[in-house]
């Protein structure tokens, strides 16, 4: 689960790997102040969205997707498993502030003012952002077909 949410901050497989190795890192320290095992998961998730924000700070660069081969699908997986690759490679294609704003939005379903708050940006440019990211994904292809054929 840790490593899916981390895969939908990130582009790629490899770099979903160092982000959660790094939140697993930050949060080994403070563990067993914890006072929840059942909390233990969202503090990681937490470090995880954190350090993706602070490297996409980092950056401050906008990625524009590149054309992709996407992944080849396996016909012996279930209609809402192929729905769901499908949705995370269109989300793994938006700009780096897109998805991490669609992702906090709605994956970690957070509030606009929380993810204006996380992000450092005002409301109405988390809601221009997510609206941009989502009228994307309406015109995404890949999604396009999946729309055609459920």
């Amino acid at each position: 689960m840790l490593l899916r949410i981390a895969r939908s901050l990130t582009k790629n497989h490899a770099d979903a790997e160092d982000l959660l190795q790094a939140a697993l890192v930050k949060t080994f320290f403070a563990w067993e102040r914890i006072s929840s095992p059942n909390a233990r998961d969202g503090y990681v998730r937490r470090a995880m969205v954190n350090t993706q924000i602070s490297e996409w700070r980092r950056r401050r660069l906008d990625v524009f997707p590149t054309d992709e081969i996407p992944e080849q699908r396996v016909d012996d997986l279930t209609w809402q498993t192929d729905l769901a690759d499908v949705v995370g490679r269109a989300i793994g294609r938006l700009p780096d502030r897109q998805r991490i704003t669609v992702v906090l939005r709605y994956y970690e379903d957070l509030t606009e003012a929380e993810v204006a708050e996380r992000l450092g940006v005002s409301v109405g440019t988390v809601k221009s952002t997510v609206s941009r990211a989502v009228g994307k994904l309406r015109h995404d292809a890949d999604l396009a077909i999946e729309r055609a054929t459920t």
